[in-house]
This record gives structure tokens, C-alpha cells and sequence, in this order.
């Protein structure tokens, strides 16, 4: 199954492009990089010059970006689980 907006919470997040649209912490906010990691509460992002930050999911919005362009906003509290848990539902 390919990912797409409808299936993204379904899908391993690793690999795509994500920037944080929206945020508790004003800093946060455009922050973004390739996701290289994700526990039950954040995700891992490279930035620039390899560097990782950690992002917690609660409280923050990402956008990531799709094949061909497409990007997808998604509340990260609806993030929040175990990606193999995630995965599952």
C-alpha cells in the first residue's frame, strides 16, 4: 500500500521529510530535516549539518512531505503511540 494523506498515521514515518508547522515552543516552529528515528513520544529529526533534534509529539503539528510533492499536516498527538502500534490499528 502506497502512502498517502488517507494512510499516513498507518505508515512508518522514517525516511520522509517533516518540518514542524506549529508548536508550544515558538523556537520549534520551521524547524525541519529527515526522519531518522521515532519512539512512542518523539521523533527524531536531522537537520542540517546532521544534526538530530529530538521533537516531542504531543503538542506540536508536523507537516511531512509525500512522493511527488505532497505534504500532509498532521496533529502529533494523534502520533502519539508506539510506531508498531501505530502501525497496527
Amino acid at each position: 500500500m502506497n502512502i498517502n494523506p488517507h494512510n499516513i498515521l498507518q505508515h512508518e514515518l522514517i525516511g520522509l521529510k517533516a518540518e514542524i508547522g506549529a508548536s508550544t515552543n515558538n523556537n520549534m516552529v520551521g524547524l525541519c530535516g529527515l526522519v531518522v528515528d521515532e519512539t512512542r513520544n518523539m521523533l527524531v529529526i536531522e537537520a542540517e549539518r546532521r544534526n538530530e533534534k529530538r521533537i516531542a509529539k504531543a503538542g506540536n503539528t508536523f507537516i511531512f512531505e509525500l512522493g511527488g510533492g505532497v505534504r500532509v499536516q498532521v496533529k502529533g498527538n494523534r502520533l502519539v503511540s508506539r510506531p508498531e502500534d501505530r502501525i497496527k490499528k
